[in-house]
């Protein structure tokens, strides 16, 4: 049997060249210039004038985020310092000539002299010590040798501190390149040798513009909502959104539209994002409620759909400051006229509200079991916050409101009720009251002003009648706080200055100021003071007590009531004061003469 071979002649030749393998959009688009790096026109004016004057520097620095031509830049920086020409007898230009050798052994990654290095792979000193040996040798063939370290910050203390010395004082023929997007974590000591650029971020419209010109490229009809769409997805970053746009390509073949991109992306409908907005600052519940579990249902992401909303309201709340922004190029007719419709609706304190529990609700949704639900409850809170008053509108409603006139806020708008007083007196003309022990109670504190304005009290002129106010208001443990747990300091109209006890709230401060700002018309100020200060009111009504007490103790009859009732104990003391001595008499009294020496006497 022969040993050779049978060759099938529909069989393709064994040594036909394989078809080519797909390049990446971001690899095959990437810029070798500085005119085709998109947005960063300060990096390239100063290089270029750096370059023309000769005061080249010896260390960069690009910082920026993710995606956004670090590297890139790097390398075209590498090759504007290396270019010779196509003569070979250039120098240092800004727009390499592309054809010279440096320039393509650069843009194909194999140039001896232009080292780069990942500090996320090659953190240690280790790693920094083969660099600081090989930069005391001159470049191979290149004008300099070139180092390029991207993410620089990962290197750690030790190796920074190795590269301290070779940094600040270089031979002439080396330069460093620096990238990294955490620019806060390289020591201050090597930003300070260095010449920093900060790599800005592309806005959506420059991307936008930018994909569309690369899609007419690729032979690729997109949709400009799809473009838009994937800008925004991007975040200004080019790579990133340039691999969006690869996968669109990839998803939709030759016509990319909204709806693709949409569903790619996991978005919500736009338009469909206003209706739940409407829905929901309108406290339409059902409604919204009904819009996110289409949205849901139809792909979206419950966190997504938050985002989106926190983007819009963010918009609607820059048409109520700057109206132009509505005539922005790039932003859809539909949109544009849905949005000035709802920013004329919702008020400022509305948007911002809006935005602070949308914000609180995504970071839910993001940790929650069941991101849906979570979305739901926020949406469900929004709803019924959105019908809310805010605070300025509240503020105006209680000073337009009579007293009496509605118990909707019965804090604000109760009418004033004076202090319990004891039984009134036989005369209703008599301005003194009966005392439920047969003598008589003063009348209640009288107000020296009428009130500033309708709603509000007056204001108060002593420490007491601000702990009257807040016993009148119902804020019982306000009252009990100052009762029990101030010192007052210093008191005048609009100042309260006081020195709390250990156990007082750390926000009494603000609460009391708070409470008599809304219920005066003055603006108070309270101030925690170190001072000593006055007992504080209870420790005060306990001394009077005990005070009282001694001085009843001395009294013959209350030493003969003591003696007669051995064990006997003074509970408390209580002053009889008349306006005629003969008003009340003790039954056991004598008419003319025990009652007169009685009346200013002590009872127990």
């Amino acid at each position: 049997m022969s040993d050779e071979l049978m060759i099938d002649p529909d069989t393709p030749a064994a040594d036909s060249a394989p078809k080519a393998a797909y390049q990446v959009l971001a690899r095959k688009y990437r810029p070798t210039s500085f005119a085709g790096l998109i947005g960063q026109q300060a990096l390239v004016r100063t290089l270029s004038n750096a370059i023309a004057t000769g005061r080249l520097a010896h260390a960069f620095v690009l910082t920026g985020v993710r995606g956004i031509g670090k590297t890139t830049a790097a390398r075209i920086i590498a090759r504007a310092l290396n270019c010779v020409g196509a003569d070979g007898t250039g120098g240092p230009t800004v727009d390499p000539c592309g054809v010279c050798e440096h320039c393509r052994a650069i843009a194909e990654d194999r140039h001896m002299d232009v080292i780069e290095m990942d500090a996320a792979s090659r953190t240690g000193v280790d790693d920094i010590r083969d660099l600081i040996d090989g930069v005391r040798y001159r470049p191979t063939s290149a004008r300099y040798k070139i180092y390029i370290v991207d993410e620089v910050h990962m290197l750690s203390r030790n190796a920074f501190n190795a590269l301290l010395k070779t940094l600040e004082e270089p031979p002439a023929h080396v330069k460093f390149i620096f990238a990294t997007t955490e620019i806060r974590k390289v020591p201050v000591t090597v930003l300070s040798r260095c010449q920093r650029f900060d790599l800005r971020r592309i806005d959506a419209e420059t991307l936008a513009t930018h994909f569309r010109n690369l899609a007419d490229k690729e032979n690729t009809a997109i949709e400009d909502g799809a473009l838009h769409m994937i800008a925004r997805a991007a975040d200004g970053s080019v790579r990133d959104g340039l691999s969006l746009l690869d996968q669109a390509i990839a998803h939709g073949g030759n016509t990319v539209t909204e709806e693709q991109v949409r569903a790619m992306l996991g978005l919500a409908d736009r338009i469909r994002t206003f209706d739940l907005l409407d829905a929901v600052m309108g406290g339409a519940t059902p409604e919204a409620l009904a819009i996110i579990q289409d949205l849901y249902v139809s792909g979206a992401d419950p966190a997504v759909v938050l985002e989106d909303l926190l983007e819009l309201t963010h918009w609607l709340t820059r048409l109520k400051l700057v109206p132009a922004a509505a005539d922005a190029p790039g932003v859809p007719e539909a949109e544009r006229t849905r949005g000035r419709e709802m920013a004329g609706k919702l008020t400022l304190p509305h948007l911002t509200r809006c935005w602070q529990m949308l914000l609180k609700g995504l970071s839910e949704t993001r940790v929650a079991p069941s991101p849906l639900q979570a979305a739901e409850m926020a949406l469900i809170r929004l709803a019924y916050a959105a019908q809310l008053p805010s605070p300025a509108e509240a503020v105006e409603a209680v000073k337009a409101l009579k007293d009496g006139t509605t118990l909707s806020s019965r804090q604000d708008t109760a009418p004033e009720r004076p202090k319990p007083q004891p039984a009134p007196p036989p005369d209703p003309k008599t301005p003194r009251a009966a005392s439920p022990s047969g003598g008589v109670a003063a009348a209640p504190r009288t107000v020296e002003n009428p009130d500033p304005e309708p709603g509000l009290r007056p204001d108060p002129k002593t420490f007491a009648q601000v702990v009257d106010l807040a016993g009148e208001r119902r804020e019982a443990i306000l009252q009990a706080n100052l009762v029990g747990n101030v010192h007052l300091v210093r008191f005048e109209p609009g100042r309260i200055e006081y020195r709390p006890e250990p156990n007082a709230p750390t926000d009494l401060a603000q609460s009391l100021m708070k409470f008599l700002n809304g219920e005066t018309a003055r603006r108070w100020t309270v101030v925690v003071s170190r001072d000593e200060g006055d007992a504080t009111m209870s420790q005060q009504a306990r001394d009077l007590a005990d005070a009282a007490k001694a001085e009843a103790m001395t009294h013959p009859v209350i030493q003969a009531v003591m003696a007669a009732f051995p064990g006997a104990v003074v509970e408390g003391v209580r002053s009889l004061v008349t306006e005629e001595p003969q008003a009340e008499v003790p039954p056991d009294a004598d008419a003319d003469g025990d009652a007169e020496e009685m009346d200013d006497e002590p009872w127990i």
